[in-house]
């Protein structure tokens, strides 16, 4: 994996190395990393895990492991830089004890898990900005998996589409689709899948239930899956039938369609995610109907289904090669139907470019 620093213009390999986590070590200003999150830990070691605490200092790199994982661990790990040692919380402070400052990631960090380190005499800093700058450009390891997933994903619906019936619930289309999934080797679901039919479209993330899939509904799903732990996500609006009472869905459909294109179109490397979202929302506007679109053009996407950067009105991230992120417009009318058309892209040589090759985007009726 290469990551680049661009204020300093510092590059290193990894997935992860050494160096690129003393980088990180010394970009947080703490003299001890100390990561409980298992998207951390995965990110840091590779190596999935429940439970299990990584530390990092000047002198390298531990993974403790209890019992469940120590073996595993092991073997995986064999030959990294990351030392597989066993225990758990206690054993882990003893590898710090003599630091002053221990780097812990405040948003994903709970108040009592602070509070025990600050008990043992340590003082915590917020090491999340430096793993963030790290984990928004991925490596072509990540966008290898995030493509796996992408493509998963999309055989997925794809063989999912013919096992649609009038009657079906939304529960049961969901289920069906991450079966879809899990057959073709996926490692879980992104995020709980999102089947909407009818009027329970417009809401953006409404809840899967009992509702029956009726001749001439809208239906919208949003769903993903993961590979090696690595996130895709896509929505598709498509109409079960065609009863002939869809013009106005039809025309909308071909504007959000529209705002979908422009984007991938026109994004280019070095916009700021604020830009990225005009992109979308200026379409709209034109057409008088911004006020429906209600949520943000995008989000970074990885370990996490939602990562930086942020595509949204307030983005001021500057967008990258290496970054992989949704395009995801979308307008919403109270009561009648929403629609949504979504894919994960990434940046490659300056463009976006989209994962999603075999879903199509046109307006499908089944």
């Amino acid at each position: 994996m290469k990551i680049i620093d661009l204020q300093a213009g510092f590059c290193y390999n990894k997935v992860m190395d050494e160096l690129g986590l003393r980088h990180i070590l010394a970009a947080s200003g703490a003299d001890a990393l100390f990561l409980e999150q298992d998207f951390l830990r995965r990110y840091v070691t590779g190596f999935y895990s429940t439970d299990g605490y990584v530390v990092a200092d000047g002198k390298g790199c531990s993974f403790f492991a209890d019992p469940r994982y120590f073996e595993a661990a092991s073997a995986q790990l064999a030959g990294s830089f990351v030392r597989v040692e066993p225990g758990a919380f206690e054993a882990a402070v003893a590898r710090v004890q003599g630091h002053k400052t221990l780097g812990v990631p405040f948003p994903f960090i709970s108040r009592a898990a602070c509070a025990r380190l600050e008990e043992r005499g340590f003082a915590l800093t917020d090491c999340m900005p430096a793993l963030k700058e790290a984990m928004k450009v991925k490596s072509a390891d990540e966008i290898a998996k995030i493509a796996r997933a992408c493509e998963i994903a999309e055989d997925g619906l794809n063989a999912t589409f013919p096992r649609l019936k009038e009657g079906m619930t939304e529960r049961e289309v969901a289920a069906v689709l991450e079966y879809e999934m899990r057959m073709r080797g996926a490692d879980g679901t992104s995020f709980e899948t999102i089947v909407a039919f009818g009027a329970g479209s417009s809401v953006p993330h409404h809840e899967t239930g009992d509702t029956k899939l009726k001749f001439g509904d809208v239906v919208l799903i949003d769903y993903g899956c993961k590979v090696e732990g690595y996130c895709s996500d896509c929505t598709r609006t498509f109409l079960f039938g065609d009863d002939g009472r869809h013009e106005d869905f039809k025309t909308h459909y071909a504007l959000v369609l529209k705002a979908h294109e422009q984007v991938k179109a026109e994004l280019v490397s070095g916009m700021t995610g604020r830009q990225a979202d005009e992109i979308a929302r200026g379409i709209f506007r034109e057409a008088g109907l911004d006020k429906f679109f209600t949520h943000s053009l995008g989000h970074g996407i990885g370990l996490q289904i939602h990562e930086y950067p942020a595509l949204s009105p307030r983005g001021e991230e500057v967008l990258t090669d290496g970054m992989v992120f949704s395009d995801e417009p979308g307008l919403y009318f109270e009561g009648r139907y929403g629609i949504r058309i979504e894919d994960s892209v990434y940046l490659k040589d300056g463009k976006a470019v989209s994962f999603m090759r075999k879903l199509p985007r046109d307006l499908i009726i089944l």
